[in-house]
């Protein structure tokens, strides 16, 4: 059975979640005041309502509770923001993630209850910054606690050498989870390149040049693993 989330707000960024939803197969509620951005998307998704969301009767007609999340992508309307959120508590639907623009509206979001909030351009602008401090680092996710799990290019100092010889914990207080390896492949007589994944990389895999390492750890010892590459 499907997940079924509604997406409340069809601006860019609420427009994008819901396609990307709809896209890996999830059942999507699209819902905006807006007719014409709900005409734009009603053909990507299984439902699209114009609607006030700020009208608890209206959210309600929509069996909004069902739904596995709710995201609340409002953007400058701070009022409407705060409404719709306030209706979604009053229906006890069981998971909300809202999206705040400012730190003020992410207090009050706060202290409404919610627990999951979003910062979409202080997200993109820490990993923008991370990539031009950084040009070896392919993505980079914020962790609790100063940790942060990483994709990196494999340093020099290391390529060629065994995962058992580089000790990534003892060396670099870094777990290594992951590498993402090109293969080259054949089909029908063809060449290519395929990417694979080499889940949990045991001691005797050895490290090569156009590996990317995906590691978590502290972000200070993330970063010092990346100087290796200077």
């Amino acid at each position: 059975m499907a997940d079924k989330f509604a997406v409340i707000g069809l601006g860019h960024f609420g427009y994008a979640v819901a396609r990307n939803l709809a896209a890996r197969g999830a059942e999507v509620l699209a819902i905006d005041r807006d007719i014409e951005r709900v005409e734009s998307i009603k053909d990507d998704v299984a439902y699209a309502v114009a609607l006030d969301a700020t009208d608890i009767k209206a959210l309600s007609s929509q069996n909004i509770a069902d739904m596995d999340a709710v995201l609340v992508a409002i953007g400058e309307n701070i009022e409407g923001l705060l409404l719709t959120t306030v209706q979604l508590l009053e229906l006890k639907v069981k998971r909300i993630i809202a999206r705040a623009m400012a730190d003020q509206q992410r207090l009050i979001l706060e202290k409404l209850g919610v627990k999951e909030i979003l910062s979409p351009e202080d997200e993109v602008g820490k990993l923008v910054a991370e990539k031009l401090l950084n040009p070896n680092m392919k993505a980079f996710l914020p962790l609790p606690d100063n940790f942060s799990i990483v994709e990196i290019q494999a340093p020099r100092r290391i390529v060629n050498r065994k995962v058992e010889q580089i000790r990534f914990t003892d060396n670099y207080a870094l777990d290594l989870i992951t590498i993402k390896r090109v293969y080259e492949e054949y089909h029908d007589g063809r060449k290519f390149f395929a990417e694979h994944l080499i889940n949990r990389p045991t001691n005797d895999i050895a490290i090569e040049q156009s590996d990317v390492l995906i590691v978590l750890g502290k972000s200070n010892d993330v970063e010092k693993f990346v100087e290796l590459n200077r």
